[in-house]
C-alpha cells in the first residue's frame, strides 16, 4: 500500500511538471551574416509541450553589458509572466531573449557586423520556424530595457510592418545636447560599438550618421506619422534616471505628431527594481494590443 501511494505521488508530480512553463537558457543560433553564433533564451508557456497551439511572441531585449540571461536572472521574467498568465491578465505567449552583444541592436557602420540585419532576417525567421509562434505582425511585439529599450523602439518603428507593439523601459534616448556634452569615455564605449570612427569626437562632430541613425527622436520626426501609428507604443522612465530628459522629449515629439502612445514617469532610477515593476505593465500593454489587433 505504501509503495502504491509513493508511486501515485510520483506520477502526480510528473504530470504536473509536464504542464509547467519553462525557460531554456543560452541556446545558440548560427548566423551567416555575423559568421558566429548568437545566444538566446526562450520562455515557453505552461503546457507548450503538450499542445499544438501557436503563440504570440515578444522579443525581450537586454541592456548594455547584459546578455540573454539578464531578464531571467535579474528581472524575474519567468515568475512575473507565470503569474500574469495564471491570473488570466495576459494570454499565454512565447518570449525570446537574444544576446544584444552590446551592439545597440544596430549594424556596425563599416559593414563588418550587421547585428540589426541578423536580428530581422535571421533570428526572427529562425525562432519562428523552430517554435510554435504566430508569424504575423498582429502577434509579434518587442520590448527591452535601457539599450534594449531604445533598440526595441527603434526596431518597432523602423520595421513597422513587422511589430504590432513595443514596450520600452528606461530607453537609451538622448537629445543632441546630451550627446554633445556626454563624458568622452561614456560616448566612446557606447557609440564606438557601432561607429569606431566616432571615437574621440567632441562637440557637434559626434553627431555622425550612425549616431543619427540610432536616434529614435529623429526617426519619429522623419517617418510618416501614419505608419508609426500602426505600432502600439508604451515607454516609461524613473524620475531619478539619467535618461529622463530623452524619454520626456520622445513623449513631446510623439504628441507633436499626434501619435498615440502611453508614457509614464515613475519613482525610481536606472535599476532592476524599476524594471521588475515595468515588465508586468509592459506585458499587459502588449497583450492588450494583441487582443485589439485580433478583434480588428
Amino acid at each position: 500500500m505504501k509503495s502504491f501511494i509513493v508511486l501515485a505521488l510520483a506520477l502526480l508530480v510528473s504530470v504536473n511538471c509536464l504542464g509547467q512553463s519553462k525557460v531554456l537558457q543560452s541556446l545558440s543560433m548560427k548566423s551567416a551574416l555575423l559568421n558566429t553564433s548568437i545566444k538566446y533564451s526562450v520562455y515557453l508557456p505552461d503546457n507548450y509541450d503538450n499542445s499544438k497551439t501557436n503563440y504570440p511572441v515578444i522579443y525581450l531585449l537586454n541592456g548594455f553589458t547584459g546578455n540573454e540571461t539578464d531578464w531571467i536572472m535579474s528581472g524575474d521574467m519567468k515568475a512575473i509572466t507565470d503569474q500574469l498568465i495564471a491570473s488570466k491578465t495576459i494570454d499565454p505567449m512565447i518570449i525570446i531573449m537574444p544576446d544584444g552583444d552590446d551592439r545597440l541592436y544596430m549594424n556596425k557602420n563599416d559593414g563588418s557586423y550587421p547585428y540589426e540585419d541578423m536580428f530581422i532576417t535571421e533570428l526572427i525567421p529562425f525562432v519562428e520556424k523552430n517554435y510554435r509562434i504566430k508569424s504575423q505582425k498582429t502577434s509579434r511585439a518587442i520590448s527591452g530595457l535601457s539599450m534594449g529599450g531604445s533598440g526595441s523602439l527603434r526596431l518597432a518603428l523602423k520595421y513597422h510592418t513587422m511589430f504590432s507593439a513595443c514596450a520600452a523601459f528606461s530607453a537609451g534616448i538622448s537629445t543632441d545636447d546630451e550627446i554633445i556634452a556626454e563624458d568622452q569615455q561614456s560616448f566612446d564605449s557606447y557609440f564606438g560599438r557601432i561607429a569606431p570612427a566616432s571615437k574621440g569626437k567632441t562637440g557637434a562632430d559626434r553627431l555622425t550618421e550612425p549616431v543619427k541613425d540610432y536616434d529614435v527622436l529623429r526617426l519619429v520626426n522623419s517617418k510618416d506619422a501614419e505608419l508609426l501609428k500602426t505600432v502600439g507604443i508604451y515607454f516609461d522612465c524613473g524620475d531619478d534616471d539619467f535618461l529622463t530628459t530623452g524619454n520626456s522629449q520622445l513623449h513631446i515629439e510623439l504628441v507633436k505628431h499626434k501619435i498615440p502612445h502611453e508614457f509614464r514617469i515613475r519613482d525610481g532610477g536606472h535599476t532592476w527594481e524599476f524594471w521588475r515593476e515595468s515588465l508586468p505593465i509592459g506585458l499587459e500593454f502588449i497583450n492588450s494590443i494583441f487582443q485589439q489587433k485580433r478583434i480588428n
